[in-house]
């Protein structure tokens, strides 16, 4: 069975220019739902990407629903791919993934596997997955979602959430929440600046941090 829903409202190219330039680690020290598992590993080094999420379920051998995806995604979309549990059959590979970087493609998540390593990297798509698999789906119109709530990494993802992910990890958050989390982590990017500038300076890290005032009190209050 198929089920076929509209493609959702892009979040704007200003929200997601700044959500980009925030580290998925910093909002991390602050923020602590929508991280998907560290199952979900990058295929790629310094890369980070953001973007809206367009979800894909696709269930066992078919992988005529990733096609389909492929097909209406726009610039600057994040396939999200729940694989219904599956961690035997590799979900797309690297003619997918041309086609995908022709779309313009933001990147791509998969709950599952994927093959092709060398030519993901050569067609220079930003693959999320739990691994690699050199079995592969097949086309046979089975069924499939597309733009329906899903799961993956253990996270719930619905069409039209933002997608933040770099080699340490992958944030899906509600658009609403863009603004108020980037700026947050871009502050703490910035004073991180200046407590590394004071350690050049010969400063110790827990002095600069409180954490050796904060030790000291403990103990204090234990005498």
């Amino acid at each position: 069975m198929f089920v076929l829903n509209a493609l959702p409202p892009q979040i704007s190219p200003q929200l997601i220019e700044l959500l980009a330039s925030a580290e998925p680690a910093v909002i991390g020290h602050f923020r602590y739902t929508g991280f998907m598992s560290p199952s979900i590993k990058a295929h790629f080094r310094d890369r980070r990407i953001a973007g809206t999420a367009v979800t894909v379920r696709v269930p066992g051998m078919d992988g005529s629903m990733v096609h389909y995806a492929v097909g209406k995604a726009r610039p600057g979309d994040v396939l999200v791919i729940d694989r219904c549990g599956d961690e035997t059959i590799a979900t797309l590979g690297g003619a997918v993934a041309y086609a995908a970087k022709k779309a313009g493609v933001a990147g791509i998540i998969v709950d599952g596997l994927v093959t092709d390593l060398g030519e993901l990297r050569q067609y220079d798509v930003p693959v999320w997955s739990k691994g690699t698999s050199a079995v592969t789906v097949k086309t046979l119109g089975l069924g499939g979602e597309f733009c329906v709530p899903v799961t993956c990494g253990s996270v719930a993802v619905h069409p039209g959430d933002a997608v933040l992910a770099d080699e340490n990890g992958v944030l899906v958050l509600p658009a609403a929440d863009i603004e108020v989390s980037a700026r947050r982590a871009l502050k703490m990017m910035h004073d991180e600046k200046e407590t590394l500038r004071r350690i050049d300076g010969g400063e110790k890290y827990p002095d600069i941090v409180g954490t050796s005032s904060m030790i000291a009190k403990i103990m204090e209050a234990r005498a």
